[in-house]
């Protein structure tokens, strides 16, 4: 069966963001066009962001995809560890500040900025 591999932004179980590869099973549709299931949003909002944009850390307040119609956005986490995400790109955010924390910017939550030369374009789709 084919799959789509998607990046899925979360918090583990000590309260850190990471990045890992979930699969999508492509198990409907037609052999010439193979489609996964119907996934349910609650909305989506465009947002633009100017060539020098970059966040403090910060968690995502709902689960969401990201994607980047135009520009580059770049996420880093807790160890410098990061990931450049570009046009046609996407990724699943749902690295929400653990049940009874209080956010600590040391500990959760990760950063995004605008690389390149071009304003960083996305669609954000909130999961229903």
């Amino acid at each position: 069966m084919a799959t789509f591999t998607q990046c899925v932004l979360f918090t583990d179980s000590d309260g850190q963001a990471r990045f890992k590869e979930a699969p999508i099973a492509l198990d409907q549709g037609t052999p010439q066009s193979l489609l996964s299931q119907v996934f349910a949003s609650g909305g989506y909002q465009l947002r633009h962001s100017p060539v020098g944009f970059r966040s403090s850390f910060h968690c995502t307040t709902h689960p969401q995809w990201v994607f980047i119609l135009g520009g580059q956005m770049e996420i880093g986490l807790q160890g410098g560890i990061s990931k450049v995400f570009g046009p046609g790109q996407h990724f699943f955010s749902a690295d929400l500040l653990p049940e009874g924390a209080t956010f600590d910017p040391a500990v959760h939550g990760h950063w995004s900025r605008q690389v390149g030369p071009d304003p960083l374009v996305t669609l954000f789709v909130r999961a229903a």
